[in-house]
């Protein structure tokens, strides 16, 4: 954030110096020197006026703000001293978005004044400059005002100076010296004991973290000067949208929504015009992310509006530009959008914006080539791809995209394919530096466009490979690479342990029907916390090679692996057997995703409610038509092979076994084929069996000595032994780890899905600090099996984190439950594994079993149960 100061005499200089350090005691003096009356000179009345104006500014009063500073303008009785009034006063215009009256209070000030006076000044004209966008002078303001601050020994003033030349040089990737200005700027804020200051330059250089693609950098920035304002308790809510841009950045699209929406309101409640208008256009960015065409269209009205009352043209392109790429979204295709995307573009990169000038430039090109205009659009994109060379990972890679697609309309798909390669190398690259899972996972988002480009180039082809290629390309990633929370980070251990008493108590409560407002309060906190810990964890490692038809092949044997691939609103599938590859058409996406949802409730219904005939009738109908449009085109090939199925989007929640035709046969589901292919390489470790019961379920104590009977020697967890810690510790190194438990599947953050405990919920989150993964983990505990899917099929969940662990096999459920039907069939299941059959064949024998003795609804609590990995 920029920032300003400037000078005075007497008491009043005392407030003037307190402002900063203390801005409530500041107003404090400077109400004393206002109430000595007639006593008080001139000069001395103005620079407390002043005092107070600018302490009200830290305190994020504008109107009182620039109340006080007009009165300080007023009260002046030397031009010295009305200069440095005006000064002040078009700091905080600038901050209410009148730019253009800003602009003229501080250039006319600045004849007045000399030396440091002087200084502040050139400092002052910088920031609102900066406001403006005219970029280039206000960093020759700046550079000015540090010249003179080094000239005249103020180190106050080169301190500040320096804070903002920092922030904007961050901000606009101006090569060399960011770093340096930000850390001398804290340093001097410190040694001068300006804590709010040396905060504030230490938030830029979170922001200069992020600007140059080092997220955990920036997240742990954050979250230190976070402590450090609530120390302080001086509110930042301007604040909130350089969290927001983070969030965009990688992208946490939810989250980011929700950032927007608190900061439009905070700062329209405290009428701060210049930040609002900033808030609505990130509104705005955020909408069009989600998919959210109207709130974007709306929003960016609005902030263009207020930019162009403000003056601030370069502003007010960034809305138009999003104002636009709504409405390409919308569907539009016409001549006049692609005129005003073209003109857009290029006012984008003359003044700053190459981000949003490449995205507009990009969809420019699309649509010229909609509109029949080839010559057109390989011009635009020829520009786009210049971004290849440098500047952010999304940035080069969107540029490999713009290149790819202008060899596509020369006809030169090879040459495409190759290009797209390019550009997904280069997000692989970033994303190993995002060390949590939940970033990797998000951060798919980016390399959409790319994959989905290079699959539409196999598909035409015609090339089963190739479309296998590309769908493992880009789906699954963040499960080929280890998850990077350290195991001793003693902050998110108390967090979690924090939030599972709090959850504890939440449901005591609810339990007791008594209200727990203030605990759910804490518990989001908590949560919010915790994400910003786990964030935080630096990155590294590998991303695995996708293996190729012939590695699959050899590996599966006897097995049929299924991929199924999104191409555009069709579904197909890749089958592997015997060494060959094919290609299938399955129909519309949507149509499948529409019956999978309708299997599950008829499912759902038949085991919540019990059978009847309408349930019984919905769930078989919608099972019989999913199975035909999955694999009826595969029949001949599948014969009576074991299965390997890859799903896509909702199918990854489809309880297989009740489709027709995968009942009673082997079928393990993976998250990808390489996924499955390391799954099934790795041996299993040797370690005893782990058998848990969670509480306020009798039936898995029941359950849990029943299967201490069949599994001889194994380590059993119960009653008040069974807590979160123990057993975390106990799935290290395990062979086989049974939990029957209470599960709750959480679609926001899937990461806080969790296993019911003696001490509260276990979280996923927990799992990712395993050393040695256990082997074949079984969770009788309902929808314990269910992921949250994000942009290239990226899970998230118990599942994902078993699996990115190195656990080769986790059995569970896509459904909720009974808790006493469910013993009889775990322990046929056990039984069967420990005669030798691997969890996949065993749980179709023990579902088999189990169907042919029970009714609809004993159908329905088998299938809930799904082999995940490599069964």
């Amino acid at each position: 954030m920029p920032d300003s100061t400037g000078s005075g005499a007497g008491a009043a200089q005392a407030a003037l110096d307190a402002v900063q350090r203390y801005p409530r005691e500041a107003i404090a003096i400077a109400q004393r020197v206002l109430a000595a009356g007639p006593a008080v000179g001139d000069d001395e009345r103005s620079t407390a006026e002043r005092a107070i104006g600018l302490a009200l500014r830290e305190l994020n009063d504008l109107p009182g703000a620039l109340h006080h500073l007009r009165r300080a303008v007023g009260a002046a009785g030397t031009p010295r001293v009305r200069a440095l009034a005006r000064m002040s006063l078009g700091f905080l215009l600038a901050n209410a978005g009148r730019t253009g009256a800003a602009l003229r209070a501080v250039t006319a000030a600045l004849p007045q004044l000399a030396g440091s006076d002087a200084g502040r000044a050139r400092m002052q004209r910088g920031v609102v400059l900066h406001y403006r966008g005219r970029y280039d002078e206000a960093v020759r303001d700046y550079g000015l005002a540090i010249d003179i601050a080094q000239r005249e020994g103020d180190l106050l003033l080169e301190a500040r100076a320096r804070n903002n030349r920092g922030l904007l040089n961050a901000l606009w990737g101006a090569a060399g010296g960011t770093e340096d200005d930000l850390a001398r700027a804290a340093a001097i804020f410190g040694q001068l004991g300006l804590d709010l200051a040396a905060a504030d330059a230490r938030w830029n250089g979170g922001i200069a973290a992020g600007q140059r693609g080092d997220i955990a950098g920036a997240l742990r920035c954050f979250a230190a000067v976070d402590e450090e304002y609530r120390r302080l308790a001086v509110p930042r809510p301007a604040l909130l949208l350089d969290r927001f841009e983070l969030l965009l950045w990688v992208p946490l699209v939810d989250e980011a929504v929700e950032v927007a929406a608190a900061a439009v309101h905070e700062l329209r409640r405290r009428g701060m015009a210049s930040d609002l208008a900033e808030a609505l256009l990130a509104q705005a960015r955020a909408a069009l992310l989600a998919g959210d065409v109207d709130t974007a269209t709306s929003a960016a009205a609005a902030a263009r509006a207020r930019f162009r009352r403000q003056g601030r043209r370069t502003w007010a392109a960034f809305a138009r530009h999003v104002e636009l790429r709504a409405e390409y979204r919308r569907g539009t295709r016409s001549a006049p959008l692609l005129t005003a995307m073209v003109r857009t573009a290029d006012q984008l990169d003359a003044t700053g914006w190459p981000g949003p000038a490449l995205a507009t430039r990009i969809e420019a090109g699309r649509l010229a080539a909609v509109l029949g205009r080839p010559g057109q659009a390989r011009d635009l994109l020829a520009v786009a791809a210049r971004a290849r060379r440098r500047g952010t990972a999304d940035r080069r890679a969107q540029g490999w995209y713009a290149l790819a697609l202008s060899r596509r309309l020369a006809g030169d798909d090879p040459g495409a394919a190759r290009a797209l390669r390019r550009g997904l190398a280069v997000l692989d690259r970033h994303r190993t530096s995002l060390g949590a899972t939940e970033l990797r996972a998000h951060s798919g988002t980016h390399g959409q466009e790319l994959a989905a480009e290079g699959l539409d180039v196999a598909v035409r082809a015609g090339s089963p490979a190739q479309v296998l290629a590309w769908a493992e390309r880009w789906r699954a990633n963040t499960l080929r690479m280890r998850p990077a929370l350290p195991p001793d980070d003693p902050d998110l251990v108390a967090a979690l342990a924090e939030l599972r008493l709090v959850s504890g108590l939440i449901e005591d409560e609810v339990l007791a029907g008594r209200p727990a407002h203030a605990l759910r309060g804490r518990q989001a906190r908590l949560e919010q916390r915790i994400r910003d810990l786990a964030r935080r964890v630096p990155g590294g490692g590998d991303v695995v090679t996708p293996p190729g038809v012939g590695t699959l092949a050899e590996r599966l044997g006897s097995r049929v692996l299924v991929e199924l691939v999104a191409h555009g609103d069709r579904l197909r599938a890749v089958l592997i057997r015997d060494g060959r590859a094919g290609l299938y058409e399955l129909g519309p996406l949507a149509e499948a995703a529409d019956l999978a949802r309708r299997h599950r409730f008829g499912l759902r219904r038949l085991v919540t409610t019990g059978d009847s005939a309408d349930a019984r009738a919905g769930a078989a109908h919608a099972a019989v038509a999913l199975d035909r449009q999955l694999f009826d085109p595969l029949r001949r090939r599948l014969a009576d092979r074991d299965l390997v199925i890859v799903p896509v989007g909702a199918l990854h929640a489809v309880p297989w076994s009740a489709l027709p035709t995968c009942a009673g046969r082997a079928v393990t589901v993976a998250p990808s084929a390489t996924v499955w292919l390391g799954a099934d390489r790795r041996a299993a470790p040797a370690g005893p069996p782990v058998l848990a019961a969670g509480p306020r379920l009798p039936a898995a104590h029941a359950e849990v000595r029943r299967l201490a009977e069949v599994l001889p020697g194994a380590r059993t967890l119960a009653g008040p032994a069974a807590t979160a810690a123990a057993l975390t510790a106990a799935l290290d190194g395990a062979g086989l780890v049974h939990i029957a438990a209470h599960g709750t599947f959480r679609a926001d953050n899937p990461q806080f899905s969790t296993l019911e405990l003696a001490d509260g919920p276990l979280f996923a989150y927990e799992w990712e600090r395993v050393a040695r993964p256990p082997g074949c983990v079984v969770l009788s505990a309902c929808d314990s099996g269910l992921t949250g899917v994000r942009p290239g099929d990226e899970v998230m969940g118990f599942t994902a984190v078993l699996l990115a662990l190195g656990a080769r096999c986790l059995v569970a459920t896509v459904l909720p439950v009974p808790a006493d039907p469910t013993t009889a069939l775990m322990l046929d299941l056990h039984r069967r594994m420990r005669a030798g059959a691997g969890p996949a064949q065993a749980l179709a024998d023990a579902q088999r079993a189990f169907v042919a003795a029970g009714d609809a609804s004993a159908r329905a609590t088998a299938a809930a149960f799904v082999c995940f990995g490599a069964g």
